[in-house]
């Protein structure tokens, strides 16, 4: 397809808002950067702008290959990132995880490109159109795609990057058409253990349980073994408890109860409520939030900046911006819809997926919903390695939104 073409086909609600969310987290940026010194090695602002460049050359990188190197080189890619989040493990730790790879002056987290990566692999072997979708084992291939690097990126560790790279698999097995019931015996096993810890819950999942083979419909035998070990799965739930560690424990308290360590794992989060709280409707104004200036919100240039925004912007701002969000997903998604070939519709699910689930993540952890984890806010929380990601995924998006197969 010609350049001129191409361009013109592409989605400009995508680009535009895209542009539009950079430009707020460049806002909040700037407010936390009034105190900081003004060199690149301590503004976050500076390093934010700095990146914006290399950024744009990405997204326009990843929109002009054609379609057909993604699918070829696929597996290749796929390898090759697999090396890239091991090779940190050869150096020295680096705030006491293995992340980054150390290129002059820059620092490179390979597991936030692999998140992506990993999109475009299931999305390669999800459209064959050989694969019998009614079949469980057709599955096993895409666990094991997403299951290693998940489990290297848990070793790092960086529990909230290997969830995102989980995060996809459901709705991309989903959206391939594979059986409904398949999902259901993935997703099983994770709710009997959390619903085990909760009296009510567990019962309710277990009625729930009941109805869906009901449904489904499997052969008697395979539904009573499904059944009881999902069941068996939740009374071993105090055993799994056991295996976090005293301090991921402590996380889980004091998320239903702050106050039980206020000072402490419970800080992050009772600061980052006062700071949203605080700000109103409107907001103390740019440059005017005390939590942030007095430096009582913690990492707030990058997993709390939904905070900073909020106590300086206030509430109707932050209305505008998920709003701005929703329609970058929706658009994403749309052109999912209108996709006409399997392998460009499914990396487009696995997108929005990417970016629905750090804005989740990200914004539940800010207001005390899950436990705190260093997820950051696509195109707001400052992060080189995570914006160049998310423009190369705003690339490959539009990309695979025009309908051409080249």
């Amino acid at each position: 397809m010609e350049i001129i073409e191409k361009i013109r086909e592409a989605n400009y609600v995508i680009i535009g808002v895209t542009f539009l969310l950079f430009l707020i987290g460049l806002v909040g940026l700037s407010s936390i950067a009034i105190h900081q010194d003004a060199t690149i090695q301590s503004s976050s602002f500076l390093k934010q702008t700095l990146f914006v460049l290399p950024g744009i050359v990405l997204f326009i990188f990843t929109f002009y290959l054609p379609k057909s190197f993604y699918h070829k080189s696929a597996y290749w890619v796929y390898g090759f990132i697999l090396l890239a989040i091991l090779f940190p493990f050869i150096g020295e730790k680096i705030a006491g995880t293995y992340r980054w790879i150390d290129i002059g002056p820059l620092g490179i987290q390979p597991s936030e490109f692999s998140k992506w990566i990993v999109v475009i692999v299931l999305a390669r072997y999800l459209s064959d159109y050989n694969l019998d979708l009614n079949k469980f084992r057709t599955l096993i291939i895409p666990i094991i795609v997403v299951t290693i690097p998940t489990v290297i990126v848990l070793k790092q560790p960086d529990l909230g990057s290997a969830i995102i790279i989980l995060s996809s698999l459901i709705p991309m097995i989903y959206w391939s058409k594979v059986n409904p019931y398949f999902i259901f015996l993935l997703a099983g096993p994770f709710i009997s253990i959390l619903t085990a810890f909760h009296n009510i819950s567990f019962t309710i999942w277990g009625i729930s349980m009941l109805g869906i083979l009901y449904v489904a419909r499997p052969n008697l035998i395979q539904g009573v073994i499904t059944y009881f070990s999902f069941l068996l799965l939740g009374l071993f739930s105090p055993w799994i408890w056991s295996l976090l560690t005293p301090y991921q424990q402590k996380r889980i308290f004091t998320l239903l109860n702050p106050e039980l360590d206020p000072l402490g794992s419970a800080y992050q989060v009772i600061q980052s409520q006062t700071a949203i709280g605080s700000g109103g409707l409107f907001g103390k104004g740019w440059g005017n939030g005390t939590q942030t200036h007095l430096k009582f919100l913690p990492v707030q240039e990058s997993d709390f900046m939904i905070s900073v925004l909020g106590e300086e912007l206030g509430f109707g701002f932050m209305i505008v911006l998920f709003c701005l969000f929703a329609l970058l997903i929706f658009q994403i998604v749309k052109l999912a819809f209108v996709s006409n070939d399997r392998f460009s519709s499914l990396i487009l699910i696995g997108i929005g997926t990417i970016f629905l689930s750090h804005i989740f993540v990200n914004t539940a952890m800010a207001v005390g919903l899950i436990p705190v984890k260093g997820l950051p806010l696509p195109f707001i929380s400052a992060g080189g390695s995570f914006l160049l990601s998310c423009f190369m995924m705003i690339g490959l998006a539009l990309n695979m939104g025009i309908n051409t197969f080249e």
